[in-house]
């Protein structure tokens, strides 16, 4: 069973975190038996799984909903979930609710995005035995202040201020810290700074590890195919192929065939 320790223990042993996203018991199963280390429930899934545009209409009930579908699959593996937009900017006291479900729903961990309105409240999970996992770079949360999924820290200025928001990370105990969308080069200064592990999507191959979102990676969209994503097969095909077999010998009489009959 691999737990947060692990993390640190990865980035001193120079050994790279793979991470994943997953939202439903189907797909745990399989991640389960793979070597992936640690996944991440990710409020990706309002856009992934639900159909909207960005992050920001994920709620902590769906959070908690999938995080309780996903934890039912995930037994050797870290689990992680996204404290959805504006879930830990509404008091201390919402906040702590907020965690205690993700919690119930089988999480090992939240992530928080951003430092802005968050440092005292990370310090105060950490202090009170949460695991908070960072975020910087470009956070989906912020998608309408920085005007859609763009590359972030990207001039001197907004390198600096990168740089700083994680060793201010660092100190308020996150164990981990993502960075998404930056230049490779401001990911490899971050990473050599703080003692505690990168995980990079967009930010080059010199952080601690990588996250890619399941689906992205299976290729199940077409349409979806940004500079930082590799796939590793094209699922959409895949299935869609099966599908029309399936109709196909559905409509010949080919199936059910004998064997597929009482």
């Amino acid at each position: 069973m691999k737990t947060i320790d692990n993390f640190l223990t990865y980035k001193e042993e120079n050994k790279k975190i793979t991470m994943i996203t997953c939202y439903d018991y189907w797909s745990a199963q399989i991640i389960d038996k793979s070597n992936i280390d640690a996944v991440l429930v990710g409020d990706s899934t309002a856009m992934v799984m639900h159909g909207f545009e960005n992050t920001i209409n994920a709620d902590i009930e769906m959070m908690a909903f999938h995080t309780a579908a996903v934890s039912k699959g995930i037994k050797q593996k870290v689990l992680i979930t996204d404290l959805p937009f504006l879930s830990h900017l509404k008091g201390r006291n919402r906040l702590v609710d907020n965690v205690d479900k993700i919690f119930k729903a089988g999480a090992g961990a939240v992530k928080i995005e951003g430092t802005q309105n968050t440092l005292e409240d990370i310090g105060y999970l950490v202090k009170s035995g949460i695991p908070v996992m960072g975020h910087l770079g470009m956070t989906p949360q912020s998608y309408h202040q920085f005007g859609g999924f763009k590359l972030q820290g990207n001039d001197d200025v907004k390198s600096n201020i990168i740089s700083d928001e994680a060793k201010k990370l660092e100190d308020a105990g996150c164990f981990a810290i993502v960075l998404e969308m930056i230049p490779s080069e401001l990911a490899k200064k971050i990473t050599a700074s703080i003692k505690i592990p990168t995980i990079g999507i967009g930010a080059g191959k010199y952080t601690s590890g990588q996250i890619l979102v399941l689906q992205d990676l299976l290729g199940m969209n077409e349409t979806f195919n940004p500079k930082f994503l590799k796939k590793y097969m094209d699922g959409f095909k895949l299935i869609e192929n099966a599908l029309n077999n399936y109709d196909k010998d559905v409509k010949e009489s080919v199936f059910p065939s004998e064997n597929e009959s009482y």
